[in-house]
């Protein structure tokens, strides 16, 4: 049975398809001359056309190019997705460029002292030297810094998946009229507000972004610079001091790498991976807090055996 679908209706059928399609709505006849020259007709509209499916088109196919449009629009809203995580993607590498950017330029007076050791034809006095000797400390403060912004977005991040639970709770408490519609001005229904109004302000933070960014600033920085600062004792005294400041700064590398290795888990979901991961992240900042003045000391130390540069 020839499909007899009214084509015209489409927009996103060409003319030369729907003459096609008309051609095939009259069954061929059954003399067998006049069904051969039909035939050709057909074929040459066909070629015209140049059309690679069969001439009777299924339901489902016409109903699928007919329904284009709406296609398109349903679409929209996954284009707009799309569209918001790049500008978020676009924003985050600016906020990593700044970084980079703050690091060079607060370590780029030191290493302007290193003309002079250079001009002498030494390249290991600028190694040997205060300059040098400075970057540790200083990049480490910086680090310090970011570890306390990363756990606070950490913790509003965590507060961002959880208040839907509070909501849902609150919800569930607000009391019911006699009507059966609930009572909008109870305190539960106010608490319901407060907190929807909480979760708004909380995903408009895009704190998530944020604390993966800090964290792997941390992660690669942190490394980096620890092995840098053991390096440049060594290069300076010809030997490590194994001791409190040695020890923190190894636990608190490990303590890094075992957060960034909970990441996974934590992407599914897994809410004791969570736990243990702020676990060691506040293990770490106790470990960096207790650091410093043992930090501070090995500075004075720097001061008073090294010279500039």
């Amino acid at each position: 049975v020839p499909d007899r679908t009214d084509y015209s209706t489409c927009s996103s059928v060409t003319p030369n398809m729907a003459a096609v399609a008309t051609s095939t709505v009259a069954p061929l006849p059954s003399g067998s001359a006049t069904a051969l020259r039909r035939a050709a007709s057909v074929r040459s509209v066909v070629s015209s056309a140049k059309l690679v499916a069969p001439l009777r088109l299924p339901t489902r196919w016409t109903s699928n190019v007919c329904t284009t449009s709406s296609t398109v629009s349903a679409s929209k809203p996954i284009v707009a997705s799309l569209k918001e995580e790049a500008v978020t993607e676009g924003r985050l590498d600016t906020a990593l460029k700044n970084f980079f950017l703050s690091a060079a330029v607060s370590t780029t007076p030191l290493l302007l002292l290193a003309g002079d050791a250079l001009a002498e034809d030494e390249p290991h006095n600028i190694l040997k030297g205060t300059s040098i000797a400075l970057i540790h400390p200083i990049v480490m403060g910086i680090l310090f810094a970011t570890t306390l912004y990363s756990g606070y977005l950490g913790l509003q991040w965590r507060r961002t998946r959880t208040i839907g639970d509070e909501i849902k709770a609150a919800k569930a408490a607000v009391p019911v009229g006699p009507d059966g519609a609930q009572i909008d001005t109870a305190p539960e229904a106010l608490k319901v507000k407060e907190l929807t109004q909480e979760r708004s302000e909380l995903l408009a933070g895009n704190f998530r972004d944020k604390h993966f960014l800090t964290s792997s600033i941390l992660l690669g920085f942190g490394i980096f610079i620890t092995v840098e600062g053991c390096l440049n004792t060594y290069t300076r005294t010809g030997k490590l001091f194994p001791g409190p400041h040695l020890y923190a700064g190894a636990a608190i590398c490990c303590l890094w790498a075992f957060g960034a290795a909970l990441v996974p888990a934590m992407q599914k979901g897994n809410d004791t991976a969570r736990s243990l991961h702020i676990a060691l992240a506040t293990i770490n900042v106790g470990l960096f807090v207790w650091q410093i003045p043992t930090g501070l000391e090995i500075v004075g130390k720097v001061f008073e055996f090294t010279t500039f540069p």
